[in-house]
C-alpha cells in the first residue's frame, strides 16, 4: 500500500499533528510490511505561488491555450505534485488549527493541486472527482476545545478546519475519510489529549 502523509505544521518535533501522524504510521506499518509512505511536507517542499503565472495555467488549461515559459513550469511543478496524489491508495493529512482554519501552506497546495482535469473534473455543469481512494484520515489538533462556541458567533461559523479538509479529501474521490481530532494541545490536559488521540489513531490503523 503507497500512502500519501501529507504535514502542515512547520514545527518538525514540537509539532502534536505530525507527532500523532508518525504514531499512526508507525502503527500502520506494524500492520503492513510492504507499507510505503510518501510524505509532503508543504513546508519543505518548493511549492510554486498560486500567482498570476499559476492562475494562468490553470485557466489556459481548460481554454486549451498555450502556456508561458512561466507558466510552463509551474505547470510542470503543479503536475509533479498531482501525480503523487494519484499514486497514492490512502491519503493522511495532519492539520493543526490556525485562526479557526488551515496553515495557509496546505491552503496552498491545495489551490495548486485542486484543478479540472488534475484533482476533480467538470462535465455538464457538474463536478466529479478524478481519484478512486479507498480511505482518508484527517488528523485535526486544536489547542483548545472550540465546540463551546464564541461571543457573538456560532460553532458552525468557526468550521474552516477539519470540516474543509475532510469535504475536499471528499471532493477529489477519497471513499471513506476518517477523523481523529485532538483538542486541548496548549493547556493542562495536552498530556492526556494527545496520549488518548494516539490510542484512537492506533486501534484505527488496525484496520486502515
Amino acid at each position: 500500500m503507497r500512502l500519501l502523509n501529507v504535514v502542515a505544521s512547520p514545527r518538525g518535533g514540537e509539532s502534536v499533528s505530525r507527532r500523532l501522524a508518525d504514531g499512526f504510521l508507525d502503527a500502520l506499518g506494524a500492520v503492513d510490511p510492504d507499507l510505503q509512505v510518501d510524505t509532503l511536507d508543504v513546508w519543505a517542499a518548493e511549492l510554486p505561488e498560486f500567482d498570476a503565472a499559476g492562475i494562468g495555467v490553470k485557466y489556459k488549461r481548460v481554454s486549451g491555450e498555450a502556456l508561458s515559459e512561466s507558466e510552463a513550469r509551474v505547470g510542470a511543478a503543479v503536475d509533479a505534485l498531482v501525480e503523487r496524489f494519484r499514486a497514492a491508495d490512502r491519503i493522511v493529512v495532519g492539520v493543526p488549527m490556525w485562526n479557526w482554519s488551515l496553515p495557509y501552506k496546505l491552503k496552498q497546495l491545495i489551490d495548486l493541486v485542486c484543478q479540472r482535469g488534475a484533482l476533480f473534473e467538470f462535465a455538464d455543469g457538474t463536478y466529479g472527482p478524478a481519484l478512486s481512494v479507498p480511505r482518508g484520515l484527517v488528523i485535526g489538533v486544536r489547542g483548545q476545545d472550540h465546540d463551546a462556541g464564541f461571543t457573538g458567533g456560532r460553532v458552525s461559523d468557526a468550521d474552516h478546519h477539519v470540516g474543509f479538509v475532510r469535504f475536499w479529501l471528499a471532493a477529489i474521490g477519497v471513499a471513506r475519510v476518517e477523523t481523529v481530532l485532538v483538542d486541548h494541545t496548549w493547556d493542562e490536559h495536552a498530556a492526556e489529549s494527545e496520549a488518548a488521540g494516539l490510542v484512537a489513531l492506533r486501534a484505527l490503523a488496525a484496520e486502515f
